[in-house]
């Protein structure tokens, strides 16, 4: 009896701890959306024209913050083709290095 009386009070410990962790905040991520050979720094031509090569290629959209000197992977591929080699504004949130989108607009 205590037995199963421990190991339900430990099941309630786990599970109200799992349910109390914090959820990663949502921020505003500030670059360029470039691509993932490159990086930080464009190899050839423009910076929207090298971007939309190397993706052709099997690149993966980034932002490069070139500020920070960080490269975030997005998990969002398709929004950030229109934005290619433009400074942006993402909107997400940050998981190990790479941004779960919710939403990028144009830099100002």
């Amino acid at each position: 009896m205590k037995k199963s009386l421990y190991f339900s009070v430990a099941l309630f410990l786990i599970a109200a701890l799992s349910l109390a962790a914090p959820k990663p905040k949502e921020k505003i991520f500030t670059g360029e959306i470039g691509d993932s050979m490159c990086g930080l720094k464009h190899m050839e031509g423009g910076a929207k024209e090298c971007t939309e090569g190397c993706v052709k290629g099997g690149s993966k959209y980034i932002l490069a913050d070139t500020a920070n000197g960080k490269v975030y992977q997005l998990s969002d591929q398709a929004k950030p083709k229109e934005f290619s080699g433009e400074k942006v504004k993402v909107t997400g949130t940050l998981e190990g290095d790479t941004i779960q989108v919710k939403a990028i607009e144009a830099a100002h």
